[in-house]
């Protein structure tokens, strides 16, 4: 970030009380940056609806295609490995192509994805399908990042991206029950041709509102002064391997290294756990999913409001993110008891804590790549840090899988979901200790 005092329209550098006049909040401003959000907010759900779909069918299919857990295991890593890539080129991409016209590909070629899984029969076609799914579903967070750094100043981004990341929640918890009441209708292949279909809808809405907020007619001068009231940052073109080297990038990624299969776990595994564990049927599985995501969406957009609240209470960035990102992690430690528990509901409590924690500490953790790097960099740092996420993700899938295969015991991934947090904040402290802005070459 550009370092710089901020200056008045002459060009003169302005006084203390200028600078804080220029960020007040006008008292009519205008929230036309919220419906931004909220559409992000849409497009993650549907993004998480799409990819929950195989977890929530899990124990159907393998009834009816005759696979076993390293089966199932084996197509997460498919769709991780998959999604690895992709985070790498779609990150690039969005930055290529601008945030409008890159989603929006993006949205058309996994929601495609998502309908071809009902043309498939065997673990070979799921395969390939689940691949290009999870291809084309990575550019959601590069995407999103970015448009919450284009519509957002520095002091709200973390909520909005609390806002649109409470989609993962809402996407899972929808998924169940959209899917059992597809599937008891239509089978378990319309619940994938309705859920990808969604993607169009939201793709109108989206081609219609999403601007630059330079571009955007409907949005007032007082609300665009204010979104762009943050030191102005020089417009450079950035090279991808520019930023590999950096000790922020590496901050960024191996956060997510360490925390996103956490959250895949219980994307993949939490619907299998409750019907085998605890003896719900598919139609039963969906009151305590939407539980545990309901109190997920609130830390979601809980955590992003403790660090936006710290900022305003006068604590820098890297005290604000720092400090919410460590009362997260602290949080998430009861769920490693999870697998013990014999009622359903205390267990539905523990995991719900701990996917609370987990987006609140996400939330704080994607905003700190606007707060480390320049808006032509946040869509490929965050494809980065999501590519060291999903090879994550791909390891913990593998490991999953054959520990139920061979003991039947969820206690090694419950442990590693408990732990992996403080030793994620450990990392990003001793790699990036201050937060301190990139220095790009």
């Amino acid at each position: 970030m550009d370092p710089a005092e901020p200056t008045s329209a002459s060009g003169v550098v302005a006084s203390p009380a200028q600078a804080g006049a220029a960020t007040t909040v006008p008292s009519r401003l205008g929230y036309f940056r919220w419906a931004i959000c909220g559409l992000l907010l849409l497009g993650t759900t549907k993004n998480y609806m799409d990819r929950n779909v195989l977890g929530v069918l899990r124990v159907t299919l393998q009834h009816d295609l005759g696979w076993n857990e390293i089966d199932y295991g084996n197509l997460v890593v498919v769709f991780q490995a998959a999604y690895a890539v992709g985070m790498l080129v779609m990150g690039r991409l969005v930055d290529r192509l601008g945030t409008r016209v890159g989603y929006a590909l993006a949205m058309v070629f996994w929601s495609l994805a998502s309908m071809g899984t009902a043309f498939c029969s065997s673990l070979a076609s799921f395969a390939v399908s689940r691949c290009a799914l999870g291809f084309g579903e990575a550019a959601v967070f590069p995407a999103s990042i970015k448009a919450v750094a284009e519509w957002f100043p520095k002091k709200e981004r973390a909520l909005a991206t609390g806002i649109f990341n409470a989609g993962t929640n809402v996407g899972a918890m929808l998924a169940p029950v959209v899917v059992a009441w597809i599937s008891l209708r239509w089978g378990w292949r319309g619940a994938f041709i309705g859920i990808g279909a969604i993607g169009f809808v939201w793709l109108v809405f989206w081609l219609m509102f999403y601007h630059k907020p330079e571009e955007q007619r409907r949005l007032s001068k007082a609300e665009l002064d204010y979104i762009k009231s943050d030191p102005q940052e020089t417009v450079q073109v950035i090279k991808w391997a520019s930023l590999v080297p950096l000790r922020q990038t590496w901050a960024f990624g191996v956060g997510k290294f360490l925390i996103d299969p956490v959250w895949w776990f219980y994307l993949f595994w939490m619907p299998g756990f409750f019907q085998t564990k605890h003896g719900l049927s598919l139609t039963r599985i969906g009151p305590p999913l939407i539980a545990i995501y309901v109190i997920a969406d609130i830390g979601s957009v809980v955590g992003g409001w403790i660090s936006s609240f710290l900022i305003r209470s006068g604590r820098t960035i890297n005290a604000a993110r720092k400090i919410a990102m460590l009362i997260c992690a602290i949080g998430v430690t009861p769920v490693v008891y999870a697998y013990r528990v014999e009622s359903t509901w205390s267990a539905v409590l523990l995991i719900g804590l701990a996917a609370a924690c987990h987006q609140g500490f996400s939330a704080n953790l994607y905003t700190v790549t606007s707060d480390m790097f320049p808006a032509e960099a946040v869509g490929s740092v965050t494809g980065i840090g999501g590519m060291a996420g999903a090879i994550g993700g791909l390891l913990i899938a593998s490991v999953v899988g054959h520990v139920l295969q061979w003991t039947g015991s969820y206690m090694i991934p419950f442990g590693i979901a408990g732990s992996a947090y403080l030793v994620a904040l450990a990392m990003i402290q001793v790699l990036s200790p201050r937060l301190e802005p990139a220095k790009i070459n």
